[in-house]
């Protein structure tokens, strides 16, 4: 019994000193959503055509050189399809957070 109402002293105790302001959440500014979206989309087209054109010199390389060439062809595009999707990431984030993303 000693246990139970320490324990609700403790809550009681607790609950007196967290601030009113903290259980209202915070309301985001939504002012950068457009440049946000916009930029996001732009990300998302350009891994399609990066992914797109991959394959297709992929494909090209196979057939003239060989899975060899292939290989060597699809790992050096998917290095820049990386490098283009995380410089895309930054510029959306960029976006999100209202900086200049040119």
């Amino acid at each position: 019994m000693k246990r139970l109402v320490s324990l609700a002293l403790a809550v009681l105790v607790l609950a007196a000193t967290v601030p009113v302001d903290a259980a209202k959440p915070k309301r985001r500014k939504r002012a950068h959503v457009g440049a946000t979206v916009k930029e996001g989309a732009k990300t998302g087209g350009h891994a399609a055509r990066d992914g797109a054109l991959t394959f297709g010199r992929t494909t090209r390389d196979f057939f003239k050189g060989g899975p060899d060439a292939a290989k060597k062809t699809w790992r050096e595009n998917a290095a820049r399809t990386k490098a283009n999707a995380k410089a895309g990431a930054a510029r959306t984030r960029a976006a999100a957070h209202g900086e200049s993303t040119e």
